[in-house]
């Protein structure tokens, strides 16, 4: 069976980007990101309301690196350090070389290619260094912006699962994209 290895922690160049690892440092960004009711609107979890829920974020993030069954990058500008989103693999499934692909970014730097430049090459990590045979994503079917970087990064709609999640007294539908590792 496929094994996940996180150490040492990978650090990821693409033209413009350093993906690297999120530390405490990061704090104030997290809470920027996960506080948006904007960045957090397709993304089924509570809010984070203060800085010590930010480091709880950031410390689940560390654990499950550490035990190799997940893993986040911070996602910054070669040119500037400072976190500006999140992408990561989670619900890794190493018995059937799958694994699930997501990100966020702030708000003011959407609509810059940042994410489909993020997600090319973490594909490429995926498939090339993590022996990954297959890449999902699971997306709000209202989330038009991440429909169409998933599109562009080659992913195919899989299904679409009506109201098959149930969050804060709504059933949400879900949609899902893969990519198979040709």
């Amino acid at each position: 069976m496929l094994a996940f290895n996180f150490t040492p922690f990978p650090t990821i160049e693409t033209h413009r980007l350093v993906l690297r690892r999120i530390t405490t440092e990061d704090v104030n960004e997290i809470f920027e990101l996960r506080s948006n009711p904007e960045t957090m609107k397709f993304i089924p979890r509570p809010l984070v309301k203060n800085t010590e829920d930010a480091l709880e974020h950031i410390a689940m993030i560390e654990e499950k690196i550490e035990s190799n069954v997940g893993i986040n990058w911070g996602i910054t500008l070669k040119e500037n350090d400072k976190l500006l989103g999140i992408i990561g693999y989670y619900r890794m499934q190493p018995e059937n070389h799958r694994a699930e692909i997501g990100y966020m970014l702030l708000p003011e730097f959407h609509g810059k290619g940042i994410i489909p430049e993020a997600v090319k090459r973490l594909i490429q990590y995926g498939f090339e260094d993590l022996k990954l045979h297959s890449i999902e994503a699971f997306i709000d079917p209202e989330n038009f912006a991440s429909e169409a970087v998933l599109l562009k990064c080659g992913f195919v709609k899989e299904a679409h699962f009506k109201e098959s999640e149930l969050y804060e007294g709504k059933f949400l539908d879900k949609v899902i994209y893969s990519l198979l590792n040709k």
